[in-house]
C-alpha cells in the first residue's frame, strides 16, 4: 500500500499542478496592441453594437442616462444573480483607469486587470472574437463618457458557482472562439457575422445551455429558457424567423413586426441600441439570420 502511495502521490500532484496552470487567467498580448490607435468616433459604432448600456446602465436609466455606465443592474440566472459593475469613467469605481490591454484581457480572454477570472454572464466568450482596433476605438469612447462614483455590489452566488477560480476550468470546457456560421463569402455576410457572433454576442441569449451554462452550439440560435426564469427566448433562425431580409432589417431598427407587434422586455433595449448603427450593419445582421442553418 505504501509502495502505491509513493507511486500514486507524485502523479496526482503533478495532474493537479497541469491543472492548476491550464487554468490561470489569460492576458491580452500588450505586443498585439503595439500600434492601435483608438478612435472615439469610431467607438460609438463599436459601444451600440457591442450593447454595453443594456447591463452596465443603471437599472431602468433611459435617453442620456445610458451613457452613465455606473452598473446595478441584477443579472438573474440558475446560478445566482450577478450584478453588473461599473464601468463608467470613473478612476476608482468605474474602468477610467484601464489601458487598452487591459479592456482587451477583459473582452477577449475574460480576466480582470489584477488577473482574476471574470464569470461569463460578462459575454467575453463572444466578444473573444473582437478585433483589437475595436477594442482600442471602444476604450477611446468609453474614455469620454460621464464618471460615476457608485461603488460595485458583489455577486449573490451560492457555493461552488462562488469561487472563481473554478471558472478557469469552465473556460477549458466551453470557451469556444471558433465562428459558428463558417462560411460567409461575402463582405456582407462576413460583416453580419462578426457583429452576431462577437460584438451583438446574439447567441448568449438565443442558444440554450447545458447545465453548466455551457452553450449549445449545435442548436445556434434555437432559443430557450429564459435564464432569469420567465417565458422563453425565441428561435431566430430560419426554422422559424421567416422574414424577409428586409422585414428583419426594419425590425432591428424600429422594434416593429411584420405583423404589426412591437418588441418588448430585454429586445427593447436591444433595437434601442442598434437603432445608433448604420443601415448596412442592421442589413448583414439581418442577411446573418437568413444564412445560419435553421434549427426546429
Amino acid at each position: 500500500m505504501r509502495a502505491a502511495l509513493i507511486f500514486v502521490a507524485p502523479v496526482v500532484a503533478a495532474l493537479l499542478a497541469a491543472l492548476f496552470l491550464a487554468t490561470q487567467p489569460r492576458r491580452a498580448d500588450p505586443a498585439a496592441l503595439a500600434g492601435v490607435e483608438g478612435d472615439a468616433g469610431r467607438g460609438a459604432r463599436v459601444f451600440w453594437a457591442g450593447g454595453c448600456a443594456s447591463c452596465h446602465a443603471a437599472p431602468k436609466a433611459e435617453g442620456d442616462a445610458r451613457l452613465i455606465l455606473s452598473g446595478g443592474r441584477r443579472l438573474v440566472s440558475p446560478f445566482g444573480d450577478f450584478i453588473a459593475p461599473n464601468i463608467s469613467s470613473d478612476p476608482d469605481h468605474g474602468i477610467g483607469g484601464w489601458s487598452v490591454a487591459d479592456l482587451a484581457s477583459a473582452l477577449r480572454h475574460g480576466t480582470s486587470p489584477d488577473g482574476a477570472h471574470y464569470y461569463p454572464a460578462f459575454p467575453y466568450t463572444s466578444y473573444a472574437k473582437m478585433t483589437y482596433q475595436d477594442i482600442a476605438d471602444l476604450r477611446a469612447f468609453l474614455a469620454g463618457l460621464p464618471a460615476s462614483d457608485r461603488p460595485n455590489a458583489p455577486h449573490e452566488l451560492g457555493f461552488p458557482f462562488n469561487i472563481r477560480r473554478a471558472v478557469g476550468l469552465w473556460k477549458l470546457l466551453y470557451f469556444d472562439t471558433e465562428w459558428v456560421l463558417q462560411d460567409a463569402p461575402t463582405p456582407k455576410l462576413a460583416r453580419g457575422r462578426y457583429l452576431a457572433e462577437a460584438l451583438g454576442h446574439c447567441g448568449e441569449c438565443h442558444t440554450p445551455r447545458n447545465a453548466l451554462g455551457g452553450l449549445d452550439r449545435s442548436r445556434w440560435l434555437a432559443g430557450g429558457p429564459n435564464p432569469a426564469g420567465k417565458g422563453r427566448i425565441p428561435n431566430i433562425t430560419p426554422a422559424r424567423l421567416d422574414w424577409s431580409e428586409a422585414e428583419i432589417a426594419y425590425y432591428l431598427e424600429t422594434g416593429f413586426t411584420p405583423e404589426f407587434d412591437s418588441a418588448g422586455g430585454e429586445m427593447a433595449e436591444v433595437v434601442e441600441n442598434l437603432s445608433h448603427l448604420p443601415p448596412e450593419d442592421r442589413e448583414a445582421l439581418a442577411a446573418y439570420l437568413k444564412a445560419v442553418p435553421p434549427v426546429p
